[in-house]
């Protein structure tokens, strides 16, 4: 017997609550809704469940949110989506702004600028971690491993732009599927049909026009707004801008954009420095929700640090605003206009093999951010060794690995010894 559908108010509690202790990253997040939804409640079925979760991961942005967002539609429509999808954000978000705003203000404080330092070592082990867990699902067969190793040489050595590496890799995967399909569909294909308990809702043709139009409105009109109110220079804008596209190119989590991020943010416009960049992983790795959080706290240091006219809390305020709304929004309309042909979809061979083509090319983009953040703790201004970070992240790093150390644990202890530097 098919349990009755929660009313909307429950399942908005449900959503605030799990935005409270989605902790662990997407694949702790998505355990938590498979038991809770799936097991548990019965809410969805299983098939419908790993249906969902498949489309998801083709699709550009925090797979986690996204999954979380579909469901709220499967129960209640769009509103249902909408609120599922902002609740599962909210909490991140409210935490991440109050722990920006300490690390700006305390910068200078001895104590918190030494908590600071300890936790550089403690995200490159997490970095470093990241590449092997991600390594060991992408990397099915040499050719997979020559894709990461080209991703890696290109953007290190030969400084491609980022987004010019992940389009070549999904063509790579489009033109492989082709000639070699059993070599470049390393992720699951669903040929056969699967229970999915209800019937989804019907394809509406005329749907995906209305929630496009309706998203890309909402999308854009704070970014034109803020142009017109501050001119199109101000660097509230520029954020708006530079976090829309990378919204579009999040393909693989939160790791595979952040070297763009990080290397656009601290290299290209100077909105923070590398250290003020691993801060701000730190910090969003102690935050529930999704880790591509993060580019909030660079929004908001950035416009912090250049807040013309306005107070630097009310500039950074904003820049957290229109950094966390630009990166989460494009996710919603992907969801809410696609999610009525999520069967069609999952049976693409091409675009599955486009993904697992990107995915392998993430590996290396990832071990440009581990190098990239590396070169900068190791060896700091000055070209010396700090002994006290490589003994620490060497440390942290065969914890994750080899001990399945906790990330939150981690993120304490580097705390705990930075401190001891002070």
């Amino acid at each position: 017997m098919t349990p009755e559908p929660p009313s909307f108010a429950t399942a908005a509690w449900f959503w605030l609550k799990l935005g409270l202790i989605s902790f662990g990253g997407p694949t702790g997040q998505i355990a938590i809704m498979h038991t809770e939804l799936v097991e548990k409640r019965r809410w969805i079925s299983e098939g419908r469940f790993l249906h969902a979760l498949n489309f998801c991961m083709l699709m550009p942005g925090p797979e986690a949110q996204q999954l979380a967002t579909y469901i709220g539609w499967a129960l209640h429509g769009t509103w249902g989506g909408v609120v599922a999808g902002a609740l599962f954000i909210l909490p991140s978000a409210v935490l991440l702004w109050a722990l920006s705003w300490l690390s700006m203000v305390g910068g200078n404080v001895p104590w918190i600028a030494a908590i600071f330092y300890g936790l550089q070592p403690a995200v490159m082990a997490i970095v470093a971690a990241a590449i092997l867990r991600i390594g060991s699902k992408a990397l099915k067969n040499p050719l997979m491993w020559s894709v990461a190793a080209l991703a890696f040489i290109a953007i290190f050595f030969l400084k491609l732009p980022f987004i010019a590496i992940i389009v070549g890799a999904g063509i790579l995967g489009l033109i492989g599927s082709r000639v070699r399909p059993s070599v470049f569909l390393t992720l699951p294909v669903h040929d056969s049909e699967q229970e999915t308990g209800s019937a989804l809702p019907p394809a509406d043709k005329f749907r995906i026009l209305r929630v496009g139009a309706s998203c890309l409105a909402l999308w854009w009109l704070p970014v034109l707004l803020l142009a017109l109110s501050f001119g199109p220079g101000n660097i509230l804008v520029q954020q708006g801008i530079f976090f829309s596209k990378a919204a579009l190119v999040t393909f693989g989590g939160a790791y595979a954009v952040l070297p763009y991020v990080a290397q656009q943010a601290v290299d290209h416009f100077g909105w923070l420095n590398t250290q003020q960049m691993m801060t701000g992983l730190a910090l969003a790795e102690t935050t529930p929700g999704p880790l591509i959080i993060v580019l909030q706290f660079v929004g908001f240091v950035g416009a912090w640090q250049d807040h013309g006219t306005l107070p630097p809390l009310i500039a950074g305020t904003l820049g957290a605003a229109i950094t966390t709304w630009t990166t989460f929004l494009p996710s919603f309309l992907f969801i809410l206009a696609g999610a009525p042909y999520i069967d069609r979809l999952r049976k693409v061979r091409a675009l599955t093999a486009a993904l697992s083509t990107i995915t392998a090319a993430v590996v290396g983009i990832v071990l440009n951010l581990a190098v990239w953040f590396g070169l900068h703790v190791l060896f700091p201004e000055g070209g010396r060794t700090d002994v006290f970070a490589l003994v620490v992240s060497v440390i942290f790093f065969l914890g994750l690995w080899k001990g399945r150390w906790k990330i939150l644990a981690v993120i304490a202890a580097g705390a705990l010894l930075g401190l001891t530097t002070q």
